[in-house]
């Protein structure tokens, strides 16, 4: 049982294995908003459109040249609810992890090109980014044509032109999961030289996706990825939502998963169930709150250890206003910048936020109600 703290909550001890605390820096957060003023030429509309006029959420981010960049979901006012507007990816830049530099256009986005069967209408989503050693940036992220949202693979070396490659899963079984709605790309990487980038798992690279359950696949090059079956021929799981707990609707996916010393660390956003009698009361319904799983490195289907309460939930009021009123840090980008581990993370689904955590000082997660 966690120790007693004060009223109504308890400290949020966490295992060795696993990630932070991470702490919000003070009165800095959150650190991109929507800015009506941003224009740009969209090829799909023949017009200008204000591309993140309406909401900006939930974060890629890495590091080149000494800098993180922030690559973010942004939505025009093209219409009203989640999932029916235009979604673009924007970028910012920040010498401290904090302050943002943003560029004036959007780096994707539904273009005339290969790509306008999978984006069109609905836009690129909620990207990953990773990065391999010899400095090619690979981007997992959703295309949605407001039919089937489809986990699509994009790289590049500058972070401002970005090659689109389709499906991750369109060649493998003979294009047997081509169209499966799918989305939420996190790839297995290590801390090398002082910077997170891309690892090799018995001589493959290894993902791990999903929203309603965590699925894995692999790949020798980055851009086709084969799913992991079970012994019957279907999508093996690695970890599913839990009754009770305040992951009991969704297990999706975060940032890019951790090859550590203790294993590996998939940090992953957990949606609470909203029916009383399967979500975790102690959470709101339909929140959505940030967990940890460990895997074994020689077995990454294997799961050693798992957090029964989330590390970082909502608490802010800039967390729980916006598009989505039941709560909401959505995690997606995490990066190893001078030392400490920076959390970029959606808020609400309506701006962007971060959480640093520093290994050298203990910390704890957030807080727990009773």
């Amino acid at each position: 049982m966690l120790p007693f703290v004060g009223y109504g909550q308890r400290q949020n001890v966490l295992p060795d294995w696993a990630l932070g605390g991470f702490a919000r820096p003070e009165k800095a957060n959150p650190i991109i908003t929507p800015d009506p003023s941003n224009q740009f030429d969209c090829p799909m509309r023949d017009a200008k459109v204000k591309w993140e006029e309406s909401d900006v959420f939930n974060p890629a981010a890495t590091v080149k040249d000494g800098k993180i960049y922030v690559l973010y979901r942004a939505e025009d006012n093209s219409a009203t609810g989640i999932g029916k507007r235009t979604s673009r990816i924007g970028i910012a830049e920040s010498a401290d992890g904090i302050r943002m530099k943003r560029g004036d256009t959007p780096v994707m986005y539904p273009d005339r090109d290969n790509m306008k069967e999978y984006e069109w209408p609905g836009g690129c989503e909620d990207p990953r980014v990773s990065v391999t050693e010899d400095g090619l940036y690979v981007m997992a992220y959703t295309a949605w044509n407001r039919k089937v949202a489809r986990l699509c693979i994009a790289t590049s070396r500058d972070l401002i032109h970005w090659k689109k490659h389709g499906p991750a899963f369109a060649k493998a079984y003979d294009g047997r999961f081509k169209d499966l709605f799918c989305k939420s790309g996190s790839m297995v990487t290590a801390v090398k030289d002082g910077k997170l980038v891309l690892t090799r798992i018995n001589g493959k690279y290894f993902m791990y996706w999903g929203e309603h359950a965590v699925y894995a696949a692999t790949s020798d090059d980055l851009t086709n990825w084969t799913p992991i079956l079970d012994e019957r021929g279907e999508l093996a799981t690695v970890i599913k939502p839990r009754p009770g707990f305040f992951d009991s609707a969704l297990t999706e996916c975060g940032p890019p998963a951790v090859l550590t010393d203790k294993g590996i660390v998939l940090l992953y956003n957990g949606k609470n169930q909203t029916d009383d009698s399967k979500r975790d009361k102690r959470f709101t319904g339909g929140a959505y709150c940030a967990g940890q799983i460990l895997t074994d490195p020689e077995n990454p289907m294997k799961v050693l250890r798992r957090l029964d309460v989330p590390f970082f939930r909502p608490m802010a009021s800039f967390e729980k206003s916006g598009q989505y009123v039941d709560g909401t840090v959505f995690i997606e980008g995490l990066v190893f910048f001078k030392g400490k581990w920076f959390l970029y993370y959606g808020c609400a689904d309506s701006q962007v936020s971060v959480a640093i955590y520093d290994p050298e000082k203990k910390s704890l997660g957030d807080q727990i109600p009773n």
